[in-house]
């Protein structure tokens, strides 16, 4: 499987361009899936439902499925965090999985960047970022720079780069 990343900073446009990029490239007939990472404490289960009363019970794993979905949900339990290619090692193949976050892991990325946030541009600092998607022109940048909105043409640098 090929691997790409999103990255930036709070704020900075990473999940609405994940979205258009996912919808971009499977509109051109490839599989994808991603992988979401968050810093904060974060649940996909509701208090209340079973599947949430039996993590709370103890169980380590719990898989919920349905006539549309199916959805395991494992519980650290204080163990540490897995490592991404612990992670993606778990998926089903895909010919790309896009990633969202995981700013300091080695897989190349493009980095959303949005001048509103005030915050400086990672790629000056960070080696896996291969190119920015900006709402603002970086004429001092030596990566390739994409308009933020431009969805196809950062589609177009991230399959030329994994080789789709």
């Amino acid at each position: 499987m090929k691997v790409y990343g999103v990255t930036g900073w709070k704020n900075a446009g990473k999940t609405g361009l994940m979205e258009r990029l996912v919808a971009e490239i499977t509109a051109r007939g490839l599989s994808v899936s991603t992988v979401k990472h968050a810093h904060h404490d974060t649940d996909v289960d509701q208090p209340g439902r079973d599947s949430f009363r039996h993590r709370e019970a103890g169980a380590s794993e719990v898989l919920l499925a349905s006539p549309r979905r199916w959805a395991l949900m494992h519980e650290l339990r204080d163990a540490p965090e897995p490592p991404l290619a612990e992670l993606l090692a778990k998926l089903s193949p895909v010919d790309l999985v896009m990633i969202e976050g995981y700013k300091r892991e080695d897989h190349p990325k493009i980095e959303a960047f949005r001048a509103v946030t005030g915050k400086p541009l990672l790629a000056d600092r960070n080696a896996t970022i291969r190119a920015v998607a900006s709402d603002v022109p970086q004429p001092a940048l030596a990566l390739p720079c994409f308009d933020l909105d431009d969805t196809a043409a950062i589609a177009d640098f991230i399959l030329q780069e994994v080789g789709l």
